[in-house]
């Protein structure tokens, strides 16, 4: 039995188009979007180092 929502990352050398195409095969749709900086620490400062991204997916019925 799949779960009705499910949250799907985009990988760190996936597009977002490929993270879709992945949702879809799984039997899922979109519906949210969440962005979250992931921070490194350099010379005792936080420095952004990219992006990341997660895509809610309802299940298809």
């Amino acid at each position: 039995m799949m779960k009705k929502t499910v949250w799907f990352e985009v990988g760190e050398n996936e597009t977002v188009e490929k993270c879709l195409e992945r949702m879809d095969k799984a039997g899922y749709m979109p519906a949210g979007r969440k962005e979250e900086p992931i921070f490194e620490e350099r010379d005792g400062q936080p420095v952004p180092v990219r992006q990341l991204i997660k895509f809610k997916g309802i299940r298809k019925e």
